[in-house]
């Protein structure tokens, strides 16, 4: 069992022992909590939350706990159902709604649930924020309200439809020019809230040859849900049987999104960003953000726009943060999240692949085509589970120390560029782990220089001064 507090929210896995997992007691202590914060924070006079979520398994558990805890707190509850993370941030601010929680675990497996918590501006609380949200749980500095003071529960459901439709308005999504090019497009939503929001997207812009795959929202993920292509054999087979244009894949909660070619590769995840950022630099030049565990390509192609590029610390706040701070037109992470300010400063797969289709239309190219047009670089990922005697600052510091000529960036972990590549160690927000990234002109040099730093830190790991 396992439960993990942290500036992505409160994730865990569901059943267990208070404290050691998500279970019906840590959700209303959190939910509590949080209710607190928003209460002292605010800016608005309304005190109402929006409540969204995907399609888990135990999803009505956790919506029932979240929806009478929030009452319990005095918060009217405007619930808007089976909606994704960016539908649901968006949401808040049409509500002008004092904050919003999504009930989500986004690419985890389908026994882990979470609580994403969002502010006034339907965007996620910062660091400091949520460390204060969690002092408030563990010291209980939380008061329900009485009778008389009960809050409401309110449902409006309108707000799949209302975030298509505000992406159909975009000046940079070109509904004519999808039309005309007449795709095909395959779809695959893990069983999600993606299979119902992501069809009526494609439709809505004229494409009548849509194939679903894992559309039906139960909750019962067909595959490991986390888009990346370990994950994804079925959707590149329907793709290259049935002659799509391209496949489009998304998470359980819709904030990330990988493509895949006509010829049934993979885009790769890293390359969703750089390619609709090549779209919207080359329209409206301006400053890019990704985070330091993207790919290099973006900067290349922020550079062939003659616009800066800058790298924020990993998770989304603090890429939109960055994106705020210089205002910047496009952003996102590799793992597929585009955030799009001119709809909103959130991970949104929906922009996402209304600009790609955009793009690849008014291309006239195969996706295959398009994808050599781009700097190629491969990304490697692996992994290190950790333990509770692994000292990672120590560790973090010998690698410092190791590769001082190199150079160094440490806003996140530890990460070091070589003229040709790079390499990033990072403790997860979401898991036990310490992640390991490592980019090169090839796979097997992306590999290699990432094997190469894992078996560094195993090294380092057995010293016992890093012990």
């Amino acid at each position: 069992m396992t439960l993990i507090k942290s500036i992505s929210g409160i994730r865990g896995t569901i059943g267990g022992v208070s404290g050691e997992a998500l279970t019906p007691m840590d959700i209303a202590k959190y939910t509590a909590a949080y209710a607190t914060f928003i209460d002292r924070t605010t800016t608005l006079p309304y005190r109402s939350i929006v409540v969204g979520h995907d399609a888990r398994i135990s999803g009505p558990m956790v919506i029932d706990i979240v929806v009478g805890t929030l009452m319990g707190m005095g918060f009217d509850v405007i619930n808007i159902g089976l909606a994704s993370t960016p539908t649901t941030e968006l949401a808040v601010t049409y509500e002008e709604a004092c904050g919003g929680l999504i009930l989500t675990a986004s690419h985890n497996p389908k026994n882990w649930n979470a609580l994403k918590l969002l502010n006034e501006k339907g965007e996620f609380l910062s660091a400091a924020e949520g460390q204060e949200v969690l002092r408030i749980a563990n010291s209980k500095d939380y008061v329900f309200a009485d009778v008389d003071h009960l809050g409401h529960h309110l449902k409006n459901t309108t707000y799949n439809r209302r975030h298509i439709q505000k992406v159909l308005a975009l000046p940079l999504v070109d509904i004519e020019a999808i039309r005309k090019a007449n795709f095909t497009v395959a779809v695959d939503a893990v069983n999600s809230v993606g299979g119902v929001v992501i069809p009526q997207l494609l439709k809505s812009m004229g494409v009548n040859n849509v194939i679903e795959l894992n559309c039906d929202p139960t909750g019962n993920f067909a595959h490991n849900p986390e888009p990346i292509p370990e994950n994804l054999s079925e959707i590149s087979k329907v793709v290259k049987d049935n002659h799509c244009d391209v496949g489009f894949v998304v998470d359980p909660d819709v904030d990330r999104l990988a493509i895949v070619m006509e010829n049934g590769e993979m885009f790769v995840e890293e390359y969703t960003l750089v390619a609709i950022a090549d779209y919207v630099l080359s329209n409206t030049p301006g400053p890019a953000v990704s985070n330091l565990s993207s790919s290099r390509a973006l900067s290349d192609i922020a550079s062939k726009h003659r616009c800066p590029y800058v790298a924020s610390a990993v998770g989304e706040v603090n890429v939109t943060t960055l994106m705020k701070h210089i205002r910047a037109v496009i952003g996102g992470e590799g793992n597929g999240g585009i955030i799009y300010p001119e709809l909103h400063y959130g991970r949104d797969a929906l922009v996402g692949v209304a600009l790609f289709l955009t793009l690849l239309a008014k291309s006239g190219k195969k996706v295959s085509e398009l994808k050599k047009t781009y700097p190629q670089y491969s990304i490697a990922k692996t992994k290190i589970q950790l333990t509770d005697d692994l000292d990672t600052d120590a560790i973090f510091k010998a690698v410092k120390e190791k590769y001082a000529a190199e150079k160094i960036t440490d806003i996140d972990g530890v990460k070091i560029d070589f003229p040709h590549s790079w390499v990033h160690l990072r403790k997860s927000n979401t898991e036990p782990i310490i992640r390991v990234y490592s980019e090169a002109p090839t796979m097997a040099e992306a590999k290699e220089l990432g094997k190469n730093m894992k078996d560094l830190v195993l090294a380092l790991s057995a010293t016992p001064a890093h012990k």
